[in-house]
Order: structure tokens, then sequence, then C-alpha cells
């Protein structure tokens, strides 16, 4: 944990063992400073100048040596918050600026991002994609063509998606293929009957994004995520006119 914060304030290991060392001895020469952290004066030297220029120790000549003693702890908290300061004017520079810029650098054609998932790891990664992308729509919905075998499954990993749905007041059309499927909150089912057995499958449309889940062998679930505007919006008129016929 400490290590991990003087990290985030950019002092390397070494550094750290350094500005430690110079809090327990106090005002030290370079050799008692090697001898106590199992440094070798020349590698302690060069980190103890990188520390002083970080402000985190200073030094002061004592006849013809130089002692170096370790700031207050408390410039640490002084570090931190220069370094969030600059963090916020970065992050307010690549919204405003940065990435405008490197995105009018792309090329103006349609790509389609392609991402495989397998396991409940991977179905539940899928849901929660659902939710986060839907969520921060005006128009909070999206579509499913879903079919009885791969309702086991789906929710297997993620037993609470339905009421994690109705809480973010997202809406839900199904067109179960075959019979079943149960009515919830904030949803509207309608059937596609069908002859005999059909696939396991599961296809999601929330654009600009489709999921399509179904079951490998040993009903081993996997998932393929289209991100594209183009496919998710013909997807869209597909579903939205056999709603209308139904």
């Amino acid at each position: 944990m400490i290590q991990h914060a003087f990290e985030q304030l950019g002092l390397t290991p070494r550094e750290t063992q350094l500005y430690q060392t110079l809090l327990k001895l106090g005002p030290s020469s370079i050799r008692d400073i090697a001898e106590h952290s199992g440094i070798n004066r020349g590698t302690a030297y060069e980190a103890l100048k990188q520390l002083q220029s970080k402000g985190v120790i200073s030094y002061f000549p004592k006849g013809k040596r130089r002692f170096f003693m370790a700031e207050n702890p408390d410039i640490l908290l002084s570090l931190a918050e220069d370094k969030r300061l600059q963090l916020d004017k970065t992050i307010e520079s690549l919204k405003s600026t940065i990435i405008p810029n490197l995105s009018q650098q792309q090329p103006d054609y349609h790509h389609t991002d392609v991402r495989y998932y397998e396991g409940d790891d991977g179905i539940e990664w899928v849901l929660r994609d659902i939710l986060n992308v839907v969520s921060q729509q005006d128009h909070k919905e999206y579509c499913v063509f879903s079919s009885k075998p791969i309702r086991p499954y789906l929710y297997r990993p993620f037993p609470n998606y339905t009421k994690q749905r109705v809480k973010l007041g997202i809406n839900v059309k199904v067109i179960a293929l075959g019979e079943g499927g149960e009515e919830a909150e904030l949803s509207e089912r309608k059937w596609i009957k069908t002859e005999g057995p059909v696939d396991a499958s599961y296809i999601a449309i929330y654009p600009p994004k489709c999921a399509i889940i179904s079951l490998a062998s040993n009903n081993f679930p996997s998932a393929v995520v289209l991100e594209s505007q183009d496919i998710a919006k013909a997807q869209q008129i597909i579903f939205d006119t056999l709603w209308k016929m139904l």
C-alpha cells in the first residue's frame, strides 16, 4: 500500500527506501545513508538528487561534505495535490482539445469493432455492457430476439440482471422464438411460433452495438459483440418491422 502510494507520486522503490531511511536517521551523510539503506554510494547519490528535484529531501553543507535530510511527510500530500491539479488540467485538455483533434485525424469510414467473449464471465460482461450503453442514452430501450433453450444459461452469471435493468429505468422489447419467457417490469414481449426445436440464441440490439449469444458444445456459452452504427441500424429496422407485424 505504501509503495503504491509513493509510485503514484512518481517515486521509485529505491527513492522510497532512501526517503524512509532519511526520516529515521535525520540529517545524514551519503556514507551513512548508503550504509543504513543497503544501497551503494554511487546509486544512492543519484537517487538522492532525484529526490531533491522532487522536493522531498534537501541538503546542507557541513564542512566539505553534504548532509541530506528528509522533508516533513506532509510534503507528500502537497505532491499529491499538485498531481491531482495537473491531472484535472490534462483531463480537461483531453476533452476539449486533444480527443476532438485526434478524432478528426481518423479516416472517414465506417469501422466495425468485433469482440468475442466466452463462458459465464464473458456473458456477464456482455449483459453489463448492454446496461452501461443503454443507460447513457436518452431513449433507454433495447431490443432482443431470444429462443427458449438459451434462457437457463443467459442470466446464470448475472441473476439480478432484470432488477438492475429496471432500477436503471431501461425498457426492453423481446421477440421470443418459441414458447416461454416471463413477463417483467419495463418489458414488452411478442412471440413467433416455431415448429420443432430451435437452437439456443440471443440477439440484443442496443445501438451502436449488437450482441449475439449462443451455446457451443456442452452448453458452453459464447458471445460476439459487433460495434457498428450501420449494422445496429439495419438490425433495428428488421426488428421494428417484424414487431409491427406480430
